[in-house]
């Protein structure tokens, strides 16, 4: 079984997508952390590499100085793993790329849909070699669902109801920090932050496209410069209707992500503070758990039945599928470049839609 070494750019220790990163790394026993650019402040990225145990001579400060001395290097990463701020994520993977170096990203993409576009076209041959971090799809029920889905357990999908609610932007007082800054996050405020994952997972469960959207998008807390709450009807294809709830300042909320979808047959939930549970509803008034680890589940569990599976587990799926990557097998289920760009396009509809007080918006295909 082959140990792939990466290398990460952002994320120093105390950041908390980089130590999400690396320790769901960890989970998947394929994987070795050997170099990194771990901060864009040189003093910073030094010490961050040296608590993390990396060879001095592999602890770089420039990014695009570690994208061509690791591909120079016969030892060198197979694969960079970018959990900076928003704005650097296409210059950081447009430089591993070019160099020969897969990518790992975390979402959204790019700043705006322009930006996105652009570099698809540049490295649309490329497509393969570049993951986009929507951790959710790496949950098992998540994929069990994605399957009774195609299996046909809800019939042909009438609704699709998705909302994530956060809190932790609901006090006036509260630091975002590059969050919040549209020059380092984006325009998109909470639709870029959260938004694009409770939108990729109504799309990667149910198999449909949306197709057009209208929205309503605010700023709840006046000092915010971008978007803290949307509210957005969606249209799918195959006549499909739905909505879309997503807050960072619903309070009470910590991490409320909650997809439920129903159908001529059937209807079914999934809720992510119970991610190891998908409770189906038929039109007779019977209600099924159906648990995680169970005999009739098709989806492998990393985790026996009774031994819960959470947020770590789901990224270490995701890792786990890159390393089928890197050994050169097919992943089906891993989000790639073109699930990246569909977030921007959830992006700048809704942005536009919300503009003009909640026109009908085409999300561009």
């Amino acid at each position: 079984m082959n140990i792939w070494p990466v290398g990460m750019i952002g994320g120093a220790p105390g950041s908390f997508m980089g130590d999400v990163h690396r320790r769901a790394l960890a989970l998947t026993g394929r994987f070795s952390l050997v170099a990194g650019c771990l901060s864009r402040h040189a003093g910073t990225a030094q010490k961050a590499g040296q608590a993390l145990g990396l060879d001095p001579a592999r602890t770089y400060t420039d990014w695009t100085q570690m994208a061509r001395a690791e591909a120079a290097r016969p030892d060198g990463i197979a694969l960079a793993i970018i959990v900076t701020p928003n704005d650097m994520h296409l210059p950081v993977a447009t430089a591993f790329l070019d160099a020969g170096i897969p990518v790992l990203c975390e979402k959204p993409l790019a700043l705006t849909l322009d930006q996105a576009r652009h570099f698809t076209e540049r490295f649309i041959t490329k497509g393969h070699d570049m993951v986009v971090a929507y951790t959710y799809s790496g949950y098992a029920m998540v994929r069990e669902a994605r399957r009774l889905v195609q299996d046909g357990l809800l019939g042909t999908i009438r609704n699709i109801q998705v909302e994530y609610l956060q809190d932790w932007l609901g006090d006036a007082d509260s630091d975002g920090g590059w969050r919040l800054d549209p020059r380092t996050g984006g325009a998109g405020g909470c639709l870029g932050d959260i938004g694009t994952h409770a939108f990729h997972l109504a799309e990667f469960v149910s198999g449909l496209r949306c197709e057009v959207l209208s929205a309503r998008v605010s700023r709840l807390v006046p000092r915010h410069a971008v978007p803290d709450d949307a509210q957005i009807q969606l249209r799918f294809s195959d006549n499909a209707v739905g909505s879309l709830w997503v807050s960072q300042v619903a309070t009470g909320c910590g991490n409320a992500l909650r997809l439920r979808l129903f159908g001529e047959k059937a209807g079914l939930e999934w809720n992510q503070e119970q991610p190891d549970t998908l409770i189906v509803s038929t039109a007779d008034g019977r209600t099924i758990h159906v648990a995680r680890g169970g005999s009739a589940v098709g989806t492998a569990a990393l985790l026996p039945r009774g031994h819960p599976e959470g947020y770590l587990e789901a990224f270490a799926r995701l890792y786990a599928d890159t390393a089928c990557l890197l050994d050169g097998h097919d992943a089906p289920l891993l989000p790639r470049l073109a699930d990246g760009v569909r977030g921007q396009e959830f992006i700048e509809a809704a942005l536009t839609s919300g503009a003009q007080y909640g026109a009908w918006i085409s999300v561009r295909a």
